[in-house]
């Protein structure tokens, strides 16, 4: 085994200061050409330890224990040691590539700099591994796209540049943290089979950081599990799905959606606060980017106290409709009427009123709370913005918001960076009930969250949704959530409606190959199920390239 364990972890400690700690006596091992899944909910621990394995952990924390890359001690190393371990021995593949890669450089540039980092190459010789970095990672015309920025990419050929990066070093241990969470669905599954690829045919070990069960299902040989720290379970995937140990991982298994359809019968239309007619949503030509037509001919709409999800590949237009439905964005063409009101033929006036029906739940409420201001006046911020609400009456509609999202009055106190990312995205629907909105368009609002604190956060929607009664427009890549959440279903691709119906009849029986796709790849949490489809899909796949 020695000769194969690419990390090894032994009785780890972190801690800040003299405050208890954050991982208490972890052992974890990764073996080449294994995949191991660290899961567990948020502030479990997980990501400090994929740092500590790098020697990366923030300012105020120490290690204690062991973590050896190969031969080489990593808690006590010097800078030096360290620098030449990174990238080399271990690399990290980030959760969001936007981030990760420098927005005014090109990808060829920044994959040389990192090949030039690690040994003595020519410019000439750094492009040409670039290429053929860019090409194992399967970015199509790589010999082209090495010139290219990153707002040229897509989502996920921008996390295969990032993956691209990490292999520059060709390390022995790939450290991945939530490679997929930002992307859709049928990304993911190709992002997922580039990590197998990689594991098959060079041996890479990698240790995947996720929250999405069913990608543990897909591609994990093993999983641990850890809470508040500490290693709750570790064992075989096959044997954790089908028969875990201990209450908390049934908890964290129980929590997952699933995309199980029972009644295909079609809901009673009620009337509708959102309509949509012929839409079309164009973005100009600026700065050197040609014109964008984001929405073509969209029509929809949303009733009366239901639930609307919209579902799509990135880029597909979900989040430009839901701005569009905001007033945010005017129509190019066509209409969008909230309650009777034409917003584009509106007024300034008028749309200060209408308005007041309209909220929306961010993706990101760590983003969408300001970091300076308590919760209490964040979430009195629309009451003051729309004068209606001052002082004691104020005070009292904040306590109750705050009450109706499961969070107590005390709360009010607190800054956003007190709360865990559960409770701030309670904030946030706390914040956008304060009017009692007619219209609530939800932006991916589950998708930071691990699988328990959605879980909680999904119910306490249907809670919300049966005391306010407000229509919902709810943007997802989950089709499991979406599943979970909707009465009806609208799938858009490449700006256009290729289907609407109820859920169980789109996710059940659809119309179109598209949404078929997009049901096909998402992973299933059971990993005989979902390796069964795999190799399904594969022989189709290898059919259809014969045929």
């Amino acid at each position: 085994m020695a000769d194969t364990t690419i990390l090894d972890i032994e009785n780890l400690t972190i801690r800040f200061g003299e405050a208890a700690p954050v991982v208490d006596g972890l052992s974890l091992s990764v073996g080449r050409g294994e995949i191991v899944a660290l899961v567990g909910e948020s502030g479990s621990g997980k990501s400090l330890t994929a740092k500590a394995a790098l020697g990366l952990l923030p300012d105020g924390a120490t290690a204690t224990g062991s973590i050896t890359l190969g031969r080489d001690e990593v808690i006590g190393a010097d800078e030096a040691a360290l620098a030449a371990l990174r990238g080399t021995r271990a690399a990290m593949v980030f959760q969001e590539p936007q981030t990760a890669l420098n927005p005014v450089q090109k990808v060829g540039w920044q994959i040389a700099q990192a090949l030039r980092a690690h040994g003595r190459v020519s410019r000439s010789q750094a492009r040409e591994r670039a290429v053929e970095l860019l090409r194992l990672v399967e970015i199509p015309d790589p010999e082209l796209r090495v010139d290219w920025y990153p707002h040229q990419l897509s989502g996920g050929q921008k996390q295969r540049v990032v993956i691209a990066l990490a292999l520059s070093g060709e390390p022995d241990l790939l450290i991945a943290d939530e490679p997929t969470t930002a992307l859709d669905v049928t990304v993911q599954a190709e992002i997922l089979d580039l990590l197998r690829t990689l594991r098959d045919d060079r041996g890479t070990a990698i240790l995947l950081i996720t929250h999405n069960m069913g990608v543990v299902a897909d591609i994990a040989d093993r999983v641990a599990v850890l809470r508040h720290g500490l290693l709750v379970e570790e064992r075989g995937v096959y044997e954790l799905f089908s028969a875990p140990r201990e209450k908390y991982t049934t908890a964290l298994l129980a929590a997952v959606p699933r995309l199980a359809v029972t009644d295909a019968s079609e809901p009673a239309a009620p009337d509708p606060v959102l309509a949509v007619r012929a839409l079309d949503v164009v973005y100009p030509a600026r700065l050197g980017n040609r014109e964008f037509h984001a929405l073509r001919g969209v029509s929809l709409d949303v009733g009366a106290g239901e639930v609307l999800g919209l579902v799509g590949e990135s880029g597909s237009g979900k989040t430009t409709l839901g701005r569009a439905a905001l007033g945010v964005i005017r129509a190019s063409a066509g209409s969008v009427t909230f309650d009777g009101v034409d917003l584009g033929a509106a007024g300034t006036r008028e749309l200060r009123g209408l308005r007041k029906g309209l909220a929306l739940v961010h993706q990101d409420p760590a983003a969408s709370l300001d970091p300076r201001r308590s919760v209490g006046d964040s979430v009195a911020e629309p009451l003051v913005v729309h004068r209606a609400a001052s002082g004691a009456l104020l005070r009292a509609r904040v306590d109750t918001l705050l009450e109706s999202v499961r969070l107590p009055r005390s709360f009010a106190a607190r800054r956003p960076a007190e709360l865990s990312g559960g409770q701030r995205q309670r904030v946030a629907l706390a914040r956008a009930l304060a009017l009692a909105p007619r219209l609530l368009v939800a932006d991916e609002p589950t998708s930071a969250l691990d699988v328990s604190v959605q879980a909680e956060v999904l119910d306490l929607f249907a809670d919300l949704r049966e005391e306010f009664a407000f229509a919902c427009l709810f943007i997802s890549h989950d089709l499991a959530v979406v599943n979970q959440v909707a009465d009806r279903v609208a799938v858009l691709r490449g700006g256009e409606l290729v289907e609407i119906g109820s859920t169980a009849a789109v996710f059940g029986d659809p119309r179109e190959e598209y949404t078929r796709g997009l049901l096909d790849a998402v992973p299933i949490p059971d990993p005989v199920a979902q390796r069964r489809r795999r190799a399904q899909r594969s022989v189709s796949e290898a059919l259809s390239a014969a045929g």
